[in-house]
């Protein structure tokens, strides 16, 4: 299996309800490293796994509707709460949307399988990978 991997970052304010998230409960801060990750099982006719160009693109089109943003006051968002591995999974499925679209061109349409990263520190990160 081939992978390409792209990195961008956003920033946001949240908070969460529930006793589990002790003092995150309070309205907080995070600057998320994502890394999405696409796979196929042969390289396209460029030998290319997608277009690093339009997958860096399209990533930071994503993260840039959220990016200075309090999460709270997403309506899409109402009643839950935003965690790493939430987050993961929004931009997982508007990534999969965007290909779908055809917004990674050509090599796009070859995509098998993709991973998205979201590290908040050196120390945690979560994830949401599937097939596409």
């Amino acid at each position: 299996m081939y992978t390409l991997t792209v990195r961008d970052h956003f920033m946001i304010a949240h908070s969460f309800d529930g006793e589990v998230f002790g003092p995150a409960q309070r309205m907080h801060g995070a600057t998320y490293v994502v890394d999405a990750t696409f796979q196929r099982r042969e390289l396209d006719d460029d030998d290319l796994v997608v277009d690093i160009g339009l997958a860096s693109e399209v990533l930071g089109d994503i993260l840039a509707e959220f990016n200075y943003s309090n999460l709270d006051q997403v309506e899409a968002f109402a009643g839950r709460n935003t965690t790493t591995e939430f987050m993961a999974g929004v931009i997982f499925k508007r990534m999969a949307e965007a290909i779908r679209a055809g917004r990674l061109g050509e090599t796009g349409k070859g995509l098998t399988r993709m991973k998205v990263s979201l590290k908040e520190s050196h120390l945690a990160w979560a994830s949401f990978e599937g097939d596409l």
